[in-house]
């Protein structure tokens, strides 16, 4: 199976597969989705992704490493996750 999810940067077969889980089959799906509301939603698919999937599928849209995402940019990152997650709560 040709998965074009596993060709982008970052994102292997693990990844690629909570990714189709959730509905998620393409790049353009993934772009349309953005990186923080596709983590959300493997994460309340109740899979154990860490941290580094959000960075990871980031990367994958910027295609860059994800270790080379600023700081600055995984904070925000973080806190989108994170006021996201509060505003689901209330």
């Amino acid at each position: 199976m040709n998965d074009e999810l596993q060709h982008l940067k970052n994102l292997g077969k693990t990844s690629a597969q909570w990714l189709h889980a959730v509905g998620i089959h393409s790049a353009a799906d993934l772009r349309r989705l953005g990186a923080v509301d596709a983590y959300r939603a493997v994460k309340a698919r109740g899979f154990r992704a860490s941290k580094v999937l959000l960075y990871a599928i980031e990367g994958a849209l910027q295609d860059v490493h994800w270790n080379d995402i600023p700081a600055e940019r995984k904070e925000a990152l973080n806190q989108q996750v994170s006021q996201l997650t509060a505003l689901k709560k209330a």
